[in-house]
């Protein structure tokens, strides 16, 4: 868009006279230093570290010709005795208006070509730590998109400035108050630290790329004068740690294009703020579809894992799947996917991992994904299949118990409707943490379903302890008291209470989730509207 723009100025630029021309020509000269940015040295050092520029990714995640751009000729100007501008240092942010699959979109990025990215001093801040950007997807209630690929501010700014300005005069108000709003994603797409690296995690969805984006509160400089070790960036702060291991940011890809490709997708499942619902697609997959390959997917061995993505793919919207955070938590998949087009939130154990035991990374995943999908109206269907808490001294370590009772609490403040399927175990609080007693509380299962306030064999090893103890055949009589006792663990006896809802076929499970999916509609319809409250904690 710029290009044409400019063009045009250069044919206009010589057929006015006196003033108009010279402003028109220093309007000219001023869109040109834009766009050169860091100039063509930098510009190459960029492409060498397997980066593209701020203006390369623009190009690559929005829609054509969509972009807007915002204070375009922001920066510094160097002036001539005469006082006649000689040169510009464009702003080291670009920011703008744009589109995403045809819905505006506010979109900001820190230039690393320029001063690496960090903070411009400037009276009004185009973005980057609050600004301008914010404030447009504030007051226009549109999503806003973080490239973010700066440090921050530096220490030399308390010497431009006279003084050391005390934390939080320039804070994250706005980021937080957005959080309650409208879909925050951020892309790390370099290094970032300080308060780039903040912003990344004040988002619903965060991401960044493998080998060539790092993130961290401080960098290798500041970690060898506080304790005296030298580390590499990526050994700090690259995917393998601040995604894998410490859920810092949710996903992470091979390419910059992987990265925008999985924007898109995140935010098509999105509504442009909390006052509206979620878009719903056209579906070709028919509503009514009966898998009896579900009927088999549960093993006959109460032990034995078997595939809970396989499962998932089973029942939703053919090729809808979009996993949020698949390398962390793994006793534990959060899913966005859709059900004859509508979103739906998934929530389903892993019995690959832990056997589905949640473990403390677990529970946090699935806070914040229960609080992403209530903040923006998105139902949520529990897919259970968890043995408890996970146990042992590296959980008690690691706060398992106050993590899990976070979760059993937010799943009991959830406003989103939410149905239950039991797929095989639930147990225990983890068990409470897959539906909410505060709501209906629609809960169903499969045959194979089982649940209590633990298992069957830990139980009777607790309870039973002195008469097993005392027995002539100790193992034997442990057996003997657990056949006794699962017998009426059968969800066919909780049925006939009307403790479970209903108990269904498995290969009836996408028609019945479809349907309680489209009657959830209206109650979401009357739930528009902020939560009171950000919406999403870190």
């Amino acid at each position: 868009m710029h290009d044409r723009k400019l063009k045009s100025d250069n044919n206009k630029a010589g057929q006015g006279e006196g003033a108009a021309s010279t402003m028109n020509e220093e309007l000219r000269f001023r869109r040109l230093a834009a766009l050169e940015m860091g100039g063509p040295e930098a510009i190459k050092r960029q492409h060498a570290n397997g980066r593209l520029t701020v203006r390369e990714r623009f190009a690559r995640l929005l829609d054509e010709e969509s972009l807007r751009e915002i204070g375009t000729l922001g920066g510094s100007g160097e002036y001539d005795e005469n006082n006649k501008l000689v040169r510009v240092t464009p702003a080291p942010y670009v920011a703008g208006m744009a589109r995403v699959n045809g819905r505006p979109v506010a979109i900001g990025g820190e230039d690393f070509t320029v001063r690496g990215g960090t903070t411009f001093g400037a009276a009004r801040r185009k973005g980057g730590q609050g600004g301008f950007i914010e404030d447009l997807a504030h007051y226009y209630k549109i999503p806003l998109v973080n490239l973010i690929d700066g440090a921050g501010g530096t220490v030399t700014s308390a010497k431009k400035r006279g003084y050391v300005a005390f934390p939080g005069v320039h804070g994250f108000e706005r980021s937080v108050q957005l959080l309650g709003e409208v879909p925050v994603v951020s892309a790390v797409l370099g290094t970032a630290a300080g308060g780039p690296a903040g912003r990344a995690i004040l988002s619903h969805f965060s991401i960044m790329v493998r080998g060539t984006s790092q993130i961290f509160a401080a960098g290798p400089p500041v970690v060898k004068r506080s304790l005296g070790r030298d580390i590499h960036k990526e050994e700090l702060g690259g995917a393998s740690v601040a995604v894998d291991k410490a859920g810092t940011i949710h996903n992470a890809v091979d390419t910059e294009d992987e990265a925008f490709e999985q924007i898109r997708r995140f935010l098509s499942f999105m509504p442009q703020n909390v006052w509206e619902l979620p878009p719903v697609l056209p579906c070709d997959d028919p509503v009514d579809r009966c898998e009896i390959k579900l009927r088999d997917i549960v093993p006959e061995k109460r032990t034995q894992p078997y595939s809970m993505h396989d499962l998932i793919d089973l029942v939703v919207d053919k090729g809808s799947v979009f996993e949020i955070q698949p390398t962390n938590g793994k006793s534990v998949i959060t899913s966005l996917a859709r059900l004859d087009g509508r979103p739906v939130g998934v929530i389903a154990n892993n019995p690959k991992f832990y056997s589905g035991a949640m473990d403390a990374s677990s529970a946090h995943k699935q806070i914040h994904f229960m609080e992403l999908c209530d903040t923006f109206h998105i139902p949520l269907v529990f897919l259970v299949d968890v043995p408890g808490f996970m146990v042992g001294l590296k959980a008690e370590q690691e706060a398992t118990l106050r993590e899990g009772m976070r979760a059993v609490y937010v799943a009991g403040q959830l406003t989103v409707p939410t149905i239950t399927v039991v797929i095989r175990k639930c147990y225990g609080m983890a068990g409470m943490a897959t539906c909410n007693k505060n709501d209906i509380d629609l809960k169903i299962s499969w045959p194979t379903g089982e649940w209590g306030s633990l298992p069957v064999e830990g139980g009777v090893a607790a309870a039973f302890r002195r008469d097993i103890e005392s027995a002539d055949d100790p193992k034997a009589r442990e057996k003997e008291l657990e056949a006794e006792l699962r017998a009426y663990a059968s969800p066919f006896r909780t049925a006939e209470a009307f403790a479970v809802e209903e108990i269904i076929d498995p290969s009836e499970t996408r028609p019945i989730l479809c349907e309680f999916i489209a009657l959830a509609e209206s109650r979401l319809r009357a739930n528009l509207g902020p939560k009171g409250k950000a919406g999403v904690s870190p």
